[in-house]
């Protein structure tokens, strides 16, 4: 595990595969919603054990609505696999002592990795407003965590600013209290612009920040769910790509090859660029999470042995 307030190199695990050029894997998958989707779980996470992932995170409900099922899919995950998880923790909606007992049944139940984000209004509410008796925002979170156990620590960070910032100063201040409350690392919100990416991180390291910075990706499965998912985090999807998709919507197999395809293309533009650590949003595809990471590893192991 971390130590507190470390600014540990995510190295990879592997580097037969990709020569000098190294490069750190993750996955983001919700819990399962019913028993078949249970069952599916970890013959799904083992498919992408080869992969060495970093970790594998597990989301957590608008207002805590998954607390439970978060845990036992963590804890399972831990259990019964190779990669280590990471269980999501909000503080939306609930008061401190309440979300200081779900990061003791994390750590009780050998979770060590919190991602923590302050979270979503849960139902309708569209203006965020902090419990009474809670954490206000995710800064604050991060120090209760480090209070309470030794944990791993992650947090978000908006490439194109959080909706809800009032400027892209706001927002990086906000990163910055986040990480000298003791993060580890940030994982962005996915992106489908590099340059709004590297102008992001540029401005993050002029800010004295040097924490990890981790590239999240999202393979376009579903082009009106990303659609919908980029108005809501207000991440800019090009036209050019949203009619490709769109144009391919009654081919899936041709979608599905386009999405791998898009994903891997992307990670390899930024991975020539400089970046090494990527966070894949599976929407709990693995099959797809995986065709991914063969298609970006093969690529690599050519230029590393050229």
């Amino acid at each position: 595990m971390v130590p507190p307030n470390s600014r540990e190199d995510l190295s990879p695990l592997r580097t037969d595969s990709i020569g000098k050029d190294r490069l750190t894997i993750s996955f983001e998958f919700f819990p399962p919603r019913d028993r078949a989707a249970e069952d599916r779980l970890l013959p799904n996470i083992r498919r992408l054990e080869g992969f060495h992932p970093r970790f594998v995170s597990v989301t957590y409900g608008a207002g805590g609505s998954t607390r439970e099922n978060t845990l036992s899919t963590a804890a399972r995950i831990g259990a019964e696999s190779v990669i280590p998880p990471a269980a999501h923790l909000t503080c939306i909606d609930a008061s401190r002592e309440e979300v200081d007992s779900v990061a003791r049944d994390y750590w009780n139940s050998g979770i060590r990795h919190i991602v923590a984000i302050r979270g979503d209004p849960p139902g309708r509410a569209k203006d965020y407003e902090p419990h009474p008796h809670g954490y206000a925002y995710a800064a604050d979170l991060v120090s209760g965590l480090r209070r309470i156990a030794n944990f791993e620590i992650s947090v978000a960070a908006y490439p194109e600013v959080h909706p809800e910032a009032a400027s892209a100063a706001q927002d990086l201040t906000y990163l910055k209290r986040k990480l000298d409350a003791g993060a580890a690392r940030a994982i962005t919100q996915f992106f489908f612009n590099s340059d709004a990416f590297f102008r992001f991180v540029d401005h993050v390291r002029a800010a004295g920040i040097d924490a990890p910075i981790v590239a999240g990706i999202m393979p376009i499965t579903n082009i009106k769910r990303v659609q919908q998912f980029s108005r809501h985090c207000g991440v800019t999807l090009p036209a050019e790509l949203a009619a490709c998709f769109e144009r391919l919507q009654q081919d899936p197999a041709a979608s599905r090859r386009q999405a791998i395809a898009t994903a891997a293309e992307q990670c390899r533009r930024l991975h020539a660029q400089g970046q090494r650590a990527f966070h894949l949003y599976t929407m709990n595809d693995a099959g797809l999470a995986a065709a991914v990471c063969k298609q970006l590893y093969e690529p690599l192991q050519n230029q590393g042995d050229n």
